[in-house]
């Protein structure tokens, strides 16, 4: 049997965090990679677009919870957790009383946290304002920088195109000033649009 026709099976046809029945499609809940039923839960539409996308949450949509964290598969108890918790960073006050009631194996809170730490201990650059930089973006220098080894200065107002983040260091990026790869402390930067 498919993993899919286990899960319609196991969810009696219907979304395994708001018992929708309509427009039901699998979930892998990551990290795992989906190859077995206990992997996965069958979701709507609608909780799977706010799963993807938790900063579309709609907060009335997710008092279903209140049910699922019941729920005795694994998988839906991670995926349970992990909504709860962006609900709680949202600052939804029902959402932390909700996750202060639920159980989980400790395996299963192993598995509900993984992704949730490793967000939470990535490497995040921002500019001298607090914008979050990504690769490819575009900054503005601040002020003028006196660039070791190339002997120029980097104007103030000066636009850096394209840069790269420094993998291991949330206070550096790189890029192009004057022909020269240069790498540069974030807080003398600011993102533009």
């Amino acid at each position: 049997m498919s993993v899919e026709k286990e899960l319609q099976t196991r969810s009696n046809h219907s979304c395994e965090l708001c018992a929708a029945t309509e427009n039901l499609q699998l979930y892998v809940v990551a990290p795992k990679d989906g190859t077995y039923a206990e992997e996965c839960v069958l979701t709507c539409s609608t909780c799977l677009s706010q799963i993807e996308n938790p900063d579309a949450i709609d907060d009335n949509h997710w008092r279903c919870l209140n049910d699922s964290i019941w729920n005795p598969e694994p998988a839906v108890q991670v995926v349970a957790w992990r909504m709860l918790h962006h609900l709680t960073a949202k600052g939804v006050d029902w959402s932390q009383g909700l996750m202060d009631m639920m159980y989980m194996e400790d395996e299963t809170a192993v598995w509900a946290k993984a992704l949730v730490e490793a967000a939470e201990n990535a490497i995040v650059h921002k500019d001298s304002n607090g914008a979050v930089l990504s690769a490819g973006d575009s900054v503005v220098l601040i002020q003028d920088l006196k660039v070791k080894g190339a002997n120029f200065t980097a104007k103030r107002g000066t636009a850096v195109r394209r840069i790269s983040l420094v993998q291991d260091n949330p206070e550096h990026i790189e890029g192009r000033v004057d022909g020269q790869h240069i790498v540069i402390l974030t807080k003398y930067v600011k993102k533009t649009k």
